[in-house]
């Protein structure tokens, strides 16, 4: 019953099929192999526009380089409080962007809203020489709190975001959860809603390590390539990450593998609110966080469950996440209600 992360799964078997079939003979290094070829076009036809990719290793990298790329070291990049960028990136926004300084705004468990960025922005006006000067909006889809911002929502913030003179990055480490929940095209809740600039990440949903840093508008991406590779991430054997892309994409596997991820945490949510504990958050992909007494949360662990400790400051009751993944079976939903009832 391991529902402490979609990263503690391994990979997904067509995955590694791929990653094998990549390893076959020789091909040139550093992105101008077949694979890449193949995984830009893929990528282009999926979000129905040409668009240019650059693969890195980690989400991280492609978050710190894709905010680097948007805002000068004296500029202010608009998150979410709470979000992946705020509080668990170790400081590599700041660094890769040569000091620009991150802006925390709303509540975590919520999501952005336009009235909050409006608000925020009152306090940083442009062209004064004693301030940073806004540069870029960063939000999470779906975001930390398994919540997921619709086509319209997204449009709403870039709107502001475009009329303030930034660039709007979205980061997409769990893209896939969030347009399966929706049932829209990746283009309708990226580009065509405002996006700038996408970390796309599907190693959370069953590769290895497949995160890429995506330019929809291409003048953007102007010196990118030295900026990765200056970076770290320009991958000589690049045909193991790029082929990866292309197995999620042929066949529909990103999709399968977000509804079944998303489908198991909706079991999950469905359990603990019939047990009368439902979820703090509307659970919208694959994470769902709950009050539990922590005697039961201490029992549910001895009975085998694996699950994080989730930091909330609100409540004597702790918070506890819970994450499925494509690798979530229905029998250990099945034994984790058992555990639940006891």
């Amino acid at each position: 019953m391991n529902f402490a992360s979609d990263n503690t799964a391994g990979a997904h078997p067509e995955i590694l099929a791929a990653m094998a079939r990549a390893n076959e003979g020789h091909q040139p290094s550093y992105g101008v192999d077949r694979w890449s070829s193949e995984m830009t076009a893929a990528l282009s036809k999926w979000f129905g526009a040409e668009v240019q990719v650059f693969p890195v290793a980690t989400g991280g990298a492609a978050n710190a380089l894709a905010l680097s790329q948007l805002s000068p070291n004296w500029g202010a990049v608009f998150c979410l409080a709470g979000s992946h960028i705020d509080v668990d990136e170790c400081g590599a926004p700041e660094f890769y962007t040569g000091g620009a300084k991150l802006v925390p705004l709303g509540r975590s468990g919520g999501l952005m809203t336009p009235e909050d960025l409006n608000e925020t922005l009152k306090r940083f006006p442009r062209g004064v020489v004693h301030h940073v000067q806004p540069s870029a909006v960063s939000i999470t889809n779906a975001n930390e709190c398994g919540l997921v911002y619709r086509p319209d929502q997204v449009k709403a913030l870039a709107e502001i975001t475009h009329g303030a003179g930034m660039k709007f990055h979205m980061d997409g480490a769990r893209l896939a959860n969030a347009l399966a929940t929706l049932g829209c095209t990746p283009g309708e809740l990226t580009w065509q809603a405002g996006v700038d600039v996408l970390s796309l990440g599907f190693t959370k949903n069953g590769a290895v390590a497949a995160e890429a840093v995506v330019f929809f508008d291409k003048a953007l991406a102007e010196n990118f390539l030295y900026r990765r590779k200056r970076g770290g991430h320009l991958f000589s054997k690049s045909r193991f990450l790029a082929a990866q892309f292309v197995a999620m994409l042929e066949d529909g596997l990103w999709l399968r593998s977000a509804k079944a991820a998303n489908g198991a945490a909706g079991a999950l949510a469905a359990a603990f609110t019939a047990a009368g504990f439902p979820p703090a958050y509307p659970t919208e992909a694959n994470e769902v966080f709950v009050r539990l007494p922590k005697a039961l949360g201490d029992r549910l662990s001895a009975a085998g469950a694996a699950f994080y400790p989730w930091e909330d400051e609100a409540g004597e009751t702790p918070m506890y996440r819970f994450v499925c993944s494509f690798a979530t079976t229905a029998g250990e939903v099945e034994t984790f209600k058992d555990c639940l009832k006891l």
